[in-house]
C-alpha cells in the first residue's frame, strides 16, 4: 500500500502462488483510515469491496471484463494506481530485491523494508 506520493505505507509478504486478494485484509489492518483505495481488476471481488467499506474506505476497483454488471471508476482517480507500479519499479532498482537474492521470506522482507526506509529517507532529505 502506498500513499499519494508513492511512498510505502504498508508491506506484506505473501506466497508467490497465492492470490493478491489474500493480502488485502493485512494491508487494510495496517492503515486506520484508508480513504480512497484504488486497485486493478485483480482485486475485483465483493469481499474485497466490503472489507474496504468496513474500514471506512471507498473502493475504486474496475470490474472484470466478463461480468454482466460493470462498475464505473473515475478515470482520473484510477490513473493514480500507477503510483504502486512506480513503487515496484523503485524496489527493482535494488539488485537484491530484483533478483530475489534472499531465499528466506524473513530475509527478503527485511531487505524490502530496508529499501522502503531508504525511499522514505530520500523523500525527506534536503536537496541542497
Amino acid at each position: 500500500m502506498v500513499d499519494h506520493r508513492g511512498l510505502p505505507l504498508a508491506i506484506t509478504l505473501s506466497p508467490g502462488q497465492a492470490s493478491d486478494k489474500a493480502a488485502v485484509a493485512d494491508l487494510l489492518a495496517a492503515h486506520p483510515a484508508p480513504g480512497d483505495v484504488v486497485a486493478d481488476r485483480g482485486y475485483d471481488a465483493r469481499a474485497v469491496l466490503d472489507l474496504i467499506a468496513a474500514h471506512g474506505g471507498r473502493g475504486h476497483i474496475p470490474t472484470q471484463r466478463d461480468r454482466k454488471m460493470q462498475r464505473s471508476v473515475d478515470p482520473a482517480l484510477y490513473r493514480q494506481r500507477n503510483l504502486v507500479e512506480r513503487f515496484f519499479n523503485k524496489l527493482k532498482h535494488f539488485r537484491k530485491i530484483a533478483t530475489r537474492y534472499e531465499k528466506s521470506a524473513s530475509n527478503y522482507l527485511a531487505a524490502v523494508l530496508m529499501v522502503c526506509a531508504r525511499l522514505w529517507a530520500r523523500h525527506y532529505e534536503s536537496a541542497s
